[in-house]
C-alpha cells in the first residue's frame, strides 16, 4: 500500500490592516475591537494602529503632526498613547470619538 506524501501547509501571516480599505471597515473594525475589549487599553491601541497602518503611516504622520515612529510607538499592544494622540489619530483617519450610555 503507497503512502501519501504530506505536502507541508504554508501560512502568511494575517493583517487586520490588510483588510481596512474604507473609512466605514476601519470604525466598523474600531466598534467591533471596542465591544470585544472595552476595558483593553492595549487591545485598542493596537487595534488603532492596525487602523493606522491601513491607512498609511507616513500620511497619517503628516496629518497628525507625530512622527512616524511616535505612532508606531503609541499604537502598538505595548504602546500607551495620550487622549490627545486619540483623539488626533481618530481625526486623521476620519473617525471621531463617540460616547453612548453603556445600559441604553
Amino acid at each position: 500500500m503507497a503512502t501519501k506524501r504530506r505536502t507541508k501547509e504554508t501560512f502568511s501571516r494575517w493583517d487586520a490592516a490588510d483588510y481596512l480599505k474604507s473609512e466605514a471597515d476601519m470604525a466598523a473594525y474600531l466598534e467591533a475591537c471596542l465591544e470585544e475589549a472595552p476595558d483593553d487599553p492595549a487591545f485598542l491601541a493596537a487595534a488603532l494602529g492596525d487602523i493606522a497602518r491601513a491607512h498609511g503611516m507616513v500620511q497619517l504622520a503628516k496629518e497628525t503632526g507625530i512622527t512616524r515612529d511616535g505612532l508606531y510607538k503609541a499604537l502598538s499592544k505595548d504602546g500607551n498613547p495620550s487622549f490627545g494622540t486619540v483623539l488626533k489619530v481618530l481625526h486623521a483617519l476620519g473617525l471621531t470619538f463617540v460616547p453612548k450610555p453603556l445600559h441604553a
